[in-house]
This record gives C-alpha cells, structure tokens and sequence, in this order.
C-alpha cells in the first residue's frame, strides 16, 4: 500500500522537495517539531539507539519509558508506532541497507500489536540536511519509498528531513536536530539529545564501525538489552588513526565533517582504542552468546547472566 499523509496515498516522488511542494503543512509542522525545547530524559528511563541499531516495545515495559538517539547529522532517525497496541519502535539509520531495514522495523510493531485489531501505523522521520554530497537527500528519499513499498498502510506524521532540518551556522549548513525521544507510554516524539549512550556504548560502536547490519537490540519481553554477538578480525591499521589530528579524521571518518558535535573524533578515537583492546569479538560472547543487560532498581544498566 502507499504512504498516507493526511488520509491522501503519497503514491510516487522523485525527491524530498517534490513531496514537501505537494503536502505543504509538512513544512509548518517541520517548523513547530524543530523549534521544540530539547527534552531532558532521565537516564533511569531511558533505552538508548546507536547508529545501525533499533529497539520496539509497548507501553507496558516497566524498564523503559522512553526510546532515544541523537549524533545523527546524514542518519535518519525513525519512529514507528500502532495506534492501537502503543507498540513503538526507534531506529538510527544511516542508509546502509534501507530496504532490507525498514521491513524489520514493520515487523517488529505488527508483532507486538498482533492482538490489537484498532489503530493504525503512524511514521516520525527526523534527519538529515542539505548536505553537499546530497547523502541526507537520498536516504530521505530511499526511507520513504520503502515504506512505500510495505503492504502495510502507514501515516507519516512528522517529517523533519534534509531541507527542512537544515541550518547555516558561519556559512555552513548543519542539522538543526541531531536526536530525538519518543514517549513509549504516550507516544509522544521529541527533539532531545543524551548524555549517557549505554550500556555497552564501545561494543556497540565497534559492531557499527565494522560493518555490522542494523541490529535489534532489546527483548521487551524480558526487559533485557541484547548485544551481539558480534564477529570481526583483527586490524592492527586502524591505530593509524590514534596518530592523526582531529581534522583528518573529521575528513575520512564522516559523511559531514563540518556538521558533527563535538565529541565525534573522541568517540571515534574510543571506538579504535577498544577493538584494538579486543583484536578479536570471540572473548566478549563466551559460548558464542550475546550479552545481556538489565535494568537495576536503582535504574542503571547492568550485565546479566546468559541464562
């Protein structure tokens, strides 16, 4: 089925600009979600999304009440919710593999609504900007036709992208929002960025940095954060990197050098200095096994046992 806006099929476009000419209140509400406050989340509540991950739940979970990501600059930030159930899922999407991704984001709301027969699929799409290689511009376009494509119905509701997410600031052009919240009890999707990035913020980025697929990395069932397990060699060449200036790594290691916050190139360099630490994944999943992490009563994440 085609995506809905308003209740109208979107049916085909060619770009972003062609969709915003077509449905102009997109642009008006674009402009009411970025000038929103950023949200303070507690961390206690919060589960929180990396590059190439996603996580669904429903408003029942007693561990997480709110599902964020930020640090997107090209990346999209996804968020897809039933009406009915309160099933919600956030996914950080950077165009790796969109039509092999989106598919997995549908999935994991239809199987948490499955009971619920009211409702309706509604879709938040944040990200991106005008940047000058145009790679915000194609993921745009590539994440809302394959949503298209999905059988299906699915309501866009907010759709702060690329042209519309885009500031100069000293004569270059930058996200205005990099990162956003969704309420899981309420459904409620906000600008937000966050402090805390765990659990497992350095495994996490080493799976992303080496090539791994987008990941769903929460069991809603048992309230439980699932890493890996994860598979990559040893590449002694990426210390290089440790030896250069920030400004070199800004310029090999980014899709937008000049868009990034400020604390890309020291997660970068923490991201390098753990998988030469760990040449090898095989010590971190003993028996091939993910880890796990559950939430303490003082709201913190902890490792878990396997069993």
């Amino acid at each position: 089925m085609p995506l809905f806006i308003e209740n109208r099929g979107v049916g085909r476009i060619s770009s972003t600009a062609e969709l915003f000419d077509r449905f102009p209140h997109l642009q008006e509400s674009a402009r009411t979600f970025r000038s929103k406050p950023l949200v303070d989340v507690d961390p206690k509540c919060l589960l929180y999304v990396q590059q190439r991950e996603f996580a669904a739940t429903t408003p029942s979970d007693s561990s997480v009440s709110v599902i964020g990501s930020d640090d997107a600059t090209t990346c999209h930030l996804v968020v897809l919710r039933h009406t009915g159930s309160g099933a919600v899922c956030l996914a950080h999407c950077d165009g790796s593999s969109t039509w092999s991704e989106v598919p997995l984001l549908v999935k994991a709301v239809s199987s948490l609504s499955n009971a619920c027969k009211e409702g309706r699929f509604e879709l938040h799409l944040v990200g991106g900007f005008n940047d000058e290689t145009k790679t915000s511009h194609k993921l745009s376009h590539s994440i809302l036709a394959a949503f298209q494509k999905q059988k299906e119905d699915i309501h866009l509701e907010t759709c702060c992208v690329t042209e519309l997410n885009d500031i100069i600031v000293d004569g270059t052009h930058r996200p205005i929002v990099y990162g956003l919240g969704v309420n899981v009890k309420t459904g409620d999707v906000f600008p937000s960025s966050f402090s805390h990035k765990g659990p497992a913020e350095q495994l996490r980025s080493a799976r992303t940095f080496t090539g791994g697929k987008m990941a769903d990395v929460y069991d809603s069932k048992r309230g439980l954060v699932t890493i890996g397990p994860c598979k990559w060699s040893p590449n002694l060449d990426i210390a290089f990197w440790l030896s250069q200036n920030d400004d070199t790594i800004l310029k090999y290691l980014s899709t937008s050098p000049m868009a990034e916050p400020p604390h890309f190139v020291q997660h970068m360099k923490s991201t390098i200095q753990f998988l030469l630490e760990h040449p090898s994944s095989d010590n971190l999943f003993p028996g091939g096994q993910p880890q796990f992490y559950h939430r303490t009563n003082l709201g913190d994440w902890e490792r878990a046992d396997p069993s």
